[in-house]
């Protein structure tokens, strides 16, 4: 079973990963933060803005690849504070309401100046 990369402009970037890999039926997003991809910059200095931010990402990446929202079977999230887990709770509940895929959330390793949270999913389209 051949993958595919997924590439979209819509979405950071980086040449050490790809955004986004498709196999088979899968589609597999890579860590994607809440970074704006018109400034290169965070969305904004709180958890629920940078939340919003990482799944509008992941959903550009997502539709690259075939896929969207409905289609999440899994999503991971890091977060750089523990204390945020109120917050991008909250803003996570605006962008999957109901029906949500199963999730994990766990600590981010590396500590990178403003980046609050970054989010991964896995999608099974068809």
């Amino acid at each position: 079973m051949p993958r595919q990369v997924i590439t979209t402009p819509d979405a950071p970037g980086s040449p050490l990963y790809s955004q986004g890999v498709t196999a088979g039926s899968h589609v597999y997003v890579s860590g994607t933060t809440g970074i704006d991809p018109a400034s290169g910059k965070p969305a904004g200095d709180t958890i629920q803005a940078q939340t919003r931010q990482a799944l509008a990402n992941c959903e550009a990446i997502l539709r690259a690849g075939g896929a969207g929202l409905d289609d999440v079977v899994e999503v991971g999230v890091l977060l750089a504070l523990p204390d945020d887990f109120a917050g991008m709770n909250e803003a996570y509940a605006e962008w999957l309401p109901a029906d949500p895929p199963t999730r994990y959330v766990a600590r981010l390793g590396p500590e990178i100046p403003g980046l609050l949270v970054s989010i991964r999913m896995t999608a099974i389209i068809g």
